[in-house]
């Protein structure tokens, strides 16, 4: 793999390093130029965010004083991660971090990567608790835990349950949830597809349920990027043949688990916004709506379970 160091230039170890193999600008230069060569589309930000991490020098710091020198062992490390970040592992898992909501997450392979664009769903479920008083909600493939420990943290009079089937994800989210002092959430393993009754997490019911579900087609996940494609968790991802299978027990399953006047939402792909509609429709629920994302993109289905069921 080209690394972007020059020809005949050594990695900086302990017994090879001079003070040019651990200036900032140096290090900045030879590392955004592997990435960019390597084909990573913000090489320059993503040098940066590694150099920060491994020494804490930000980059206004480093636009000022380009001649500062790292450690070399701090320099050794930073050329390590140039070199797995040039292979298109995600940034957020070399640095172990993701921002949710203006949080700082836990994230490591095996989890799913928190996304801006799911923001709008925890956005919206914030504005559907407003007329609940001590809710309670279910966030069923909680992941990382970000969507539900997000609300919770907001409405600290709520009670929050997560559900997750990977025990990757559902450490991070433990983790999490210490991480940002959320005290009002319990997380449990279980597979939401063989779960015929979710009252089984949730036994008085619940004022909301929230659900970020795989819902990728099977034969596009051969086509997303790199990053995504070779190191995100695929059952994270996999929605079966059309991205819909997910949504076709969750839906009628909520409806059972809801009180009356309880609302479900789930974030969607871009074009999956009227299959999914209708699954909400054939399965009772009222106020349906597809609300786009700040991007412009279908990517919330919500409905409310009538009150007069």
């Amino acid at each position: 793999m080209n690394t972007g160091y020059r020809d005949g230039e050594k990695p900086v170890s302990a017994e090879n390093h001079g003070k040019e193999n651990c200036r900032i600008s140096e290090l900045i230069r030879c590392g955004s130029g592997a990435l960019k060569k390597n084909g990573i589309t913000d090489a320059s930000q993503d040098a940066w965010l590694l150099l920060e991490h491994v020494s804490g020098i930000s980059r206004s710091r480093g636009y000022a004083h380009p001649d500062l020198e790292l450690e070399p062992d701090q320099a050794n490390e930073y050329k390590k991660l140039i070199s797995q970040r040039a292979a298109h592992i995600p940034l957020q898992y070399l640095t172990g971090e993701a921002y949710f909501m203006g949080d700082r997450f836990v994230v490591r392979p095996g989890v799913l990567i928190p996304r801006q664009d799911t923001e709008r769903l925890a956005e919206e479920a914030l504005l559907c608790l407003k007329e609940f008083a001590f809710p309670k909600i279910l966030d069923l493939c909680t992941g990382s835990g970000c969507i539900l420990l997000s609300i919770c943290k907001e409405r600290t009079d709520a009670a929050g349950v997560g559900v997750e089937l990977s025990k990757k994800a559902l450490s991070a989210a433990e983790e999490n949830k210490g991480l940002l002092g959320v005290e009002n959430v319990r997380l449990i393993q279980g597979d939401v597809l063989r779960t015929l009754d979710y009252r089984d997490f949730m036994p008085g019911g619940a004022d909301l349920i929230v659900s970020n579900p795989p819902y990728i087609p099977s034969e596009i996940l051969k086509s997303l990027m790199e990053e995504v494609r070779e190191h995100e968790p695929r059952e994270a991802l996999d929605g079966g043949a059309d991205g819909l299978d997910f949504y076709r027990h969750i839906v009628p399953g909520a409806m059972n688990c809801l009180i009356p006047g309880g609302w479900l939402l789930c974030e969607i792909g871009f074009d999956q916004g009227q299959a999914v509609a209708d699954i909400y429709s054939e399965a009772g629920f009222a106020d349906v709506k597809i609300l786009k994302d700040y991007g412009g993109l279908d990517r919330v289905v919500k409905g409310r379970k009538e009150r007069n069921v």
